[in-house]
């Protein structure tokens, strides 16, 4: 029997409005304020991210798990990995780690504009 039911996955941010507006581009969804430091993206599918404001965020440095490293990304199955790929660079992803070996490997990784890895999956 489940302890808990899942609600959201909160992000750290300097500015949760503008990584809420990224997310909605890749996402699609609504996003709702809660306050000036807390902003949620709701999700075609019932998902919800939410944004919250962190003075003096650092992004996480990926892959490495030595010092300030990778605390979660986020996975996202696409239909077409470069059609995606233009899309999200073009709402402001970088890319990280584009080889994904001729399509062998099904996925790419990038970080969003704040830094957090995400990943594009093929379906």
């Amino acid at each position: 029997m489940a302890i808990a039911q899942y609600r959201l996955v909160a992000l750290d941010c300097p500015d949760p409005m503008a990584l809420a507006t990224f997310y909605a581009g890749v996402l699609g969804g609504d996003i709702k304020q809660y306050s000036d430091d807390w902003y949620d993206l709701y999700a075609p599918g019932g998902h919800r991210i939410a944004f919250q404001r962190a003075p003096g965020f650092r992004p996480p440095h990926w892959p490495r798990a030595d010092d300030n490293s990778q605390q979660l990304h986020l996975d996202f199955t696409v239909p077409d990995i470069d059609t995606a790929e233009a899309q999200v660079l073009a709402l402001g992803a970088t890319p990280l780690d584009l080889d994904d070996e001729d399509g062998r490997r099904g996925f790419r990784v990038y970080a969003d504009p704040v830094g957090h890895p995400f990943c594009l999956c093929r379906e």
